[in-house]
């Protein structure tokens, strides 16, 4: 099957029309002492914001975000570890035709227009009015699927009866396990299509060194085997474990019937030091060996990066703060512009590297230096 990619979306909008929402956002996003440092400009014309259309990558809707949203608010959604993605490299192979290029990916019995999914991020209408529903129109325009936080602003129902594409729902720890499997099975009546459980570090952010008081106080509940056990009891739908970090974890969840492995760190914001999930993502595959499908997020900003992923063993990437730069910058034609940019990139690098398709990708088309 061809892939059509994307060509470059040109959203029209008046100055009149894009000034408005720049200051219905800044009456969200903005903290009181605190002050915004406007819009991108273009040229030397004061106060005209950039057109979407003139934005070339990812890194681009970055910088106009942080000039839309209030200092503290920004700080969330900034940056993204990337070292470990500059160590790796791509072997390209010259004599293959790739004239019908082809994106797309079987998952849970579903085809991908390609494989990138649009994460899940909660509290999205701190970074615009309409929060999640403008980020469902956006993947739904990019025939993407979205994974929805049970932290989000909007409620469930709500976002599925916006959607034009797949939802999956993720959840975080609960101490009440019944009334987070009522909130599971409410997504899944809603229509979402899997259900990703976030395990990892049970403390929340802290600074500082705190008292054994605070520590405790900071604690989340853990997830461990016997909760992922009750939660996946009368689940009709496909549960993937997101926050493996190690091969034996990932083996242990596949054997207990787990069915995918997210390779995540949770965007670094819980421990700080932690290794990357693309630095952990080849022996974890490995150790997996095609068994479930194995997702990544952290730090994709381009489509090479996606790339390399796919090589190291990934089934497909997912990702966060670009989509939340998107939102924050243009809501829905933000988002839909985000991630059609990564798909036509993706495209591109395939093409160039002589990849006519996903399968053809493999571990030979990339190398890993050393530190």
């Amino acid at each position: 099957m061809k892939t059509e990619l994307p060509m470059k979306t040109n959203h029209k909008m008046t100055r009149r029309a894009t000034l408005a929402g720049i200051g219905s956002l800044a009456a969200v996003a903005s903290l009181p002492g605190q002050q915004n440092p406007g819009p991108k400009l273009i040229g030397e014309a004061p106060g005209r914001i950039a057109p979407m259309a003139d934005l070339v990558n990812v890194l681009e809707f970055e910088d106009v975000a942080a000039r839309k949203l209030a200092p503290a608010v920004y700080d969330m959604i900034a940056g993204g570890d990337r070292t470990f993605f500059e160590r790796i490299t791509l072997r390209p192979r010259m004599m293959v035709d790739t004239m019908g290029l082809d994106l797309t990916t079987d998952l849970f019995g579903e085809k991908l227009f390609a494989p990138i999914i649009v994460g899940p991020a909660g509290g999205q209408q701190a970074f615009h009015p309409e929060g999640e529903l403008a980020t469902v129109r956006g993947a739904s325009a990019a025939k993407a699927v979205m994974v929805v936080s049970n932290q989000s602003s909007q409620p469930i129902d709500k976002i599925a009866a916006a959607s034009k594409t797949t939802l999956w729902y993720q959840v975080y720890p609960d101490a009440d396990v019944n009334a987070l499997k009522a909130r599971i099975q409410q997504a899944v009546k809603a229509g979402c299509k899997a259900v990703c459980i976030t395990v990892g570090a049970p403390y929340r952010n802290s600074t500082g060194t705190p008292s054994a008081a605070r520590l405790a106080a900071a604690k989340s509940p853990s997830m461990d085997w016997a909760v992922i056990d009750q939660l996946r009891q009368g689940v009709i739908v496909p549960v993937l474990l997101k926050g493996i970090m190690s091969a034996e974890e990932a083996d242990a969840a596949v054997k207990r019937g787990v069915q995918g492995i997210i390779v995540s760190n949770h965007g670094g914001l819980r421990l700080k030091g932690v290794v990357t999930p693309i630095e952990m993502l080849p022996s974890i595959a490995d150790a997996v060996a095609g068994r479930v499908p194995v997702l990544v997020d952290g730090g994709f900003r381009r489509g090479s990066d996606i790339y390399k992923a796919l090589a190291l063993g990934a089934t497909a990437v997912l990702l966060a703060r670009p989509v939340l730069w998107g939102l924050a910058a243009y809501g829905a034609d933000g988002v839909q512009a985000v991630v059609e940019r990564l798909q036509t990139d993706l495209g591109r690098t395939m093409g160039q590297c002589g990849n006519p398709n996903l399968k053809s990708i493999s571990r030979t088309a990339v190398k890993i230096h050393a530190a």
